[in-house]
């Protein structure tokens, strides 16, 4: 019984990322190649990734940040930089991540000093001073007449510059920021961050330095963005300051909150809904408006865990209703 009680969890595990990989692999066979769907699917990576850091920020620290819009540009626009001017995209990606990095570092050091309303409005001062400088700096940036002509990268002579070729491409740096994500949560670094997001007085009694793990929490989470918009850029093929707007970041929040905050699905959950609602409601703009703020309101008041919370709730009447039975 010891046995069985302790592979238990392995096994499952083994299920979640069997059942994670195949759906990545059938997308394309689902869909037919047919490009634009591709291209949605890709999209949604890309968002996945963002989100991911935006819940390690404000899901697992409990830092409200409205900045990760110009995170995501700062790591865009390196990419596009550097590859538009002859660098290799496998140069130019981590280059642009070290960069939100090092931006969410010199940010979060005055900004977390501060909490809650206070935070958000210093990551939203933060975001409007990237944008104005995207829109401004029309020789390095081009302003809003954009930089065209982004070229998609090569994998060891693989040409990437298909929309199947992207996604797989996409699709293979989500699995490893998962798995990075995964890591990093169950290290003594997730404990911490989760020990900050209970109760961060209780946290600091036990040894937890607030200040220096909240501000790795907000860098990584920066650092995602950053890769998330390397990864934008050469999908995009185009980029311009209207990519990169304020109110961007309060759709990472929106979908952090629909998907569930503090809930490492809550990224998938939330990216996927606020991305593939549109596609069903096409036509009816309108309407699309407003299934989306009652989906939102309805989960705010009822479900403040968000979907991800919805299995819990189901599975707590299911072992109501039918609980297990001993047997010898």
């Amino acid at each position: 019984m010891a046995n069985r009680s302790n592979n238990k969890p392995i096994v499952w595990r083994l299920l979640h990322w069997g059942i994670f990989l195949g759906v990545i692999g059938l997308i394309p066979i689902i869909f037919g190649g047919n490009s634009y769907y591709m291209y949605v699917a890709t999209l949604i990576g890309v968002y996945i990734i963002t989100i991911m850091g935006l819940n390690l920020t404000i899901g697992y620290t409990g830092q409200i940040s409205l900045g990760h819009a110009a995170f995501m540009g700062l790591g865009a626009y390196t990419v596009a930089l550097m590859t538009l001017n002859g660098y290799s995209f496998w140069l130019a990606l981590p280059l642009g991540a070290s960069i939100a990095f090092v931006a969410g570092l010199i940010l979060g050091l005055p900004a977390l000093r501060v909490k809650h309303h206070y935070l958000a409005l210093v990551t939203l001062g933060f975001g409007t001073v990237i944008y104005l400088f995207l829109s401004n700096e029309h020789e390095i940036t081009g302003g809003f007449s954009g930089l065209p002509g982004i070229p998609r990268p090569s994998f060891f002579g693989i040409n990437l510059s298909s929309n199947i070729a992207f996604y797989f491409l996409v699709a293979g740096f989500l699995v490893v920021l998962t798995i990075m994500m995964l890591w990093i949560l169950n290290s003594r670094w997730g404990r911490a961050f989760k020990a900050i997001r209970e109760n961060d007085m209780r946290a600091e009694m036990v040894g937890v330095s607030l200040l220096a793990y909240k501000l790795l929490a907000f860098a990584i989470g920066a650092a995602y963005a950053g890769v998330a918009g390397g990864l934008l850029a050469p999908l995009m093929k185009f980029i311009d300051p209207t990519a990169f707007p304020v109110h961007e970041s309060f759709w990472f929040l929106i979908m952090l909150i629909i998907g569930g905050s503090g809930r490492f699905e809550g990224a998938f959950i939330g990216a996927i809904v606020v991305m593939l609602l549109p596609q069903f409601l096409r036509g009816a703009q309108q309407l699309y408006f407003v299934v989306f703020s009652a989906i939102t309101l309805v989960i705010l008041i009822f479900w403040p865990t968000g979907l991800a919370g919805l299995s819990d709730v189901f599975f707590r009447r299911v072992l109501k209703r039918n609980p297990p039975q001993l047997t010898k």
